[in-house]
């Protein structure tokens, strides 16, 4: 059976995107594989997403903020991030693919306090790594293959769910 591939996509592929790209990698033991990119890519990683994700204990080699126009190959499932009760766009990935929406606030905005920073990065990384680990619990690639209704009532139950 194919490996699934799960591209997390907001709009500039810094912060909660790579977040998840990471997270997925580290925790899937191989069983899923995950790229990010941004419809608007920032062009760089922003530093406070490496720290939180190398205080964790996960790789941050070749992480970089990209296009989706350069991911290279079909995702089987695109998750977006964006926070559209924001305000903020959310890319509409119009390729064939499994849709899903898992809205976070943008840490990449938060202003206050250096703690305060610190702590929407935190709970960014939370709200993602909780569902990451809900979505490690489900037979994913069964599902791609036998069901992907089921897959994607799964997918978007995952989405609203919070830590």
């Amino acid at each position: 059976m194919k490996k699934p591939e799960i591209l997390f996509l907001c709009t500039g592929n810094s912060c909660r995107s790579i977040l998840a790209e990471a997270t997925l990698n580290a925790l899937a033991d191989g069983t899923l594989h995950a790229t990010s990119a941004g419809s608007h890519p920032a062009g760089y990683v922003h530093p406070r997403s490496i720290a939180l994700l190398q205080h964790e204990g996960f790789a941050t080699d070749g992480l970089h903020s990209k296009s989706w126009d350069s991911t290279g190959g079909t995702p089987d499932i695109v998750i977006t991030v964006c926070a559209s009760a924001a305000g903020e766009t959310c890319p509409a990935w119009l390729g064939p693919a499994i849709r899903a929406h898992w809205g976070v606030e943008d840490p990449a905005k938060a202003t206050g306090t250096e703690a305060e920073i610190d702590g929407a990065f935190e709970t960014a990384y939370r709200i993602l790594r909780h569902r990451i680990e809900r979505l490690l619990e489900i037979p994913v690639a069964d599902l791609l293959a036998r069901d992907p209704d089921k897959l994607r009532e799964e997918l978007e139950r995952i989405g609203v769910d919070r830590p």
